[in-house]
């Protein structure tokens, strides 16, 4: 889940002219520690540069930043402060790092990629798979103080699997992956995520481990259930005792400055995202909600981004979130409130309790109050989830508009 840009210019010529990297489909390995994460991606070139468009179930991420010196290449990626330093091995072949520099200067993990039609995982039993389809109760480190639930949210067709883990803070974007007999691999990279999952199907039971990157892993169990639920996300981040507004002023990334208590917004409706440039399920509602702001921002929708950065460095910090906002063609207003951290967020947001999970989306009816607070969010790869939830956002953003701000303000 994304959604990461990677750097497109034409190739640099060299005194010994080199074929081009062969086009069409293309398999990349992560070596997270001994364990391969795998993923597929298209190659092609024209008068432009290279391009590539690298598959996660439904997820398609066009990265155009590539660029080619000699018998090197980086490539980087769109959203997230990543990319590839690899060396060429002929036109068909690729060995290099992944470095990303939001998780550290140093945070680096090797990759080997071939061109050629092959698939994610390989399959050794030859038995039918069986179907994961429908949803799950999941317990990530079972029995541990780290312990948390979630929805395994799975579609399965002959032995492909797609499908997400939904969290309370956010889900895990867009996974794919295969059943081998009784085991499901599954694997996500986006730039961001570099997600593992591996288990054995187990008497209705799916008994697993999960890699993230190359420095965590946890043990997950899960059954098949129908009627589990998370707790509500609108429960979870609240107003603290004696507030029913939000008040701040923070300067936007294009010089002016942001606050619901402009009086432009007397009597509109607004929508405050509290959000990272460097957050996977940030990207998802951002889409969303620039859809509702094109839609509804003539009809009284103000939306306004706060964002916390994992750059210290504000001028980096700043770069970020424009080149969010170009990629993602962001309409509405963001404005830098610092870097992410708890103690920064408390300072910063102080008529909040806490702020559990990026993003986390404030809505502010016309007379000013604070009508709902939706904690973390369901992106497109949850499938029916998003869709209800889409639709339901829609309903009450109409409803907010239809009140009639006096008597809103009288209850």
């Amino acid at each position: 889940l994304v959604l990461c840009v990677l750097v497109g210019c034409s190739a640099k010529r060299t005194e010994r002219a080199r074929e081009p990297l062969r086009s069409g489909p293309w398999r990349m390995a992560l070596d997270l520690n001994g364990q391969e994460l795998p993923s597929l991606f298209d190659l092609d070139h024209d008068s432009t540069g290279y391009h590539l468009l690298l598959h996660n179930g439904e997820e398609k991420i066009a990265v155009d930043d590539i660029v080619l010196s000699g018998d090197s290449i980086h490539i980087r990626m769109p959203l997230f402060d990543s990319e590839f330093r690899g060396v060429l091995a002929g036109d068909s072949g690729i060995a290099g790092v992944w470095c990303n520099y939001l998780k550290g200067p140093d945070y680096r993990v090797p990759f080997l990629a071939s061109a050629g039609e092959s698939p994610r995982f390989a399959r050794r039993s030859a038995s039918a798979a069986a179907s994961l389809g429908g949803q799950w109760e999941v317990h990530f480190s079972p029995g541990s103080e780290d312990a948390y639930d979630a929805l395994g949210l799975f579609r399965s067709e002959n032995e492909l699997v797609t499908g997400t883990f939904g969290t309370e803070t956010g889900d895990y974007r867009f996974l794919e992956g295969t059943m081998d007999g009784d085991s499901m691999l599954l694997s996500c990279f986006d730039g961001s995520h570099a997600f593992l999952f591996k288990a054995a199907l187990r008497n209705d039971s799916l008994i697993g481990r999960y890699w993230s990157g190359i420095h965590w892993q946890e043990p997950w169990v899960a059954i098949r259930n129908s009627d589990f639920r998370l707790r509500d996300p609108d429960s979870l981040t609240f107003l603290k005792e004696g507030h029913d507004m939000v008040n701040f002023t923070f300067p936007t990334i294009d010089g002016g400055t942001v606050s619901p208590t402009d009086k432009a917004h007397a009597g509109h409706v607004q929508m405050v995202q509290v959000m990272g440039s460097w957050c996977p399920n940030c990207v998802d509602e951002t889409l969303l909600l620039d859809e509702l702001y094109d839609t509804y921002h003539d009809k009284g929708l103000e939306v306004m981004a706060i964002a916390f950065e994992k750059h210290p460095d504000p001028n980096k910090a700043v770069a970020a979130l424009k080149r969010f906002r170009d990629e993602l063609d962001v309409k509405y207003p963001i404005a830098y409130a610092g870097e992410a951290s708890k103690e920064n967020n408390s300072a910063q947001l102080p008529f909040l309790d806490h702020v559990m999970s990026y993003p986390t989306c404030i809505f502010i009816d016309k007379a000013g109050k604070v009508r709902r607070i939706r904690t973390g969010f369901y992106g497109p790869g949850t499938g029916e989830h998003y869709v209800n939830y889409k639709r339901n956002l829609d309903s009450f953003i109409q409803q907010l508009l239809a009140e009639d701000p006096a008597a809103t303000a009288a209850r």
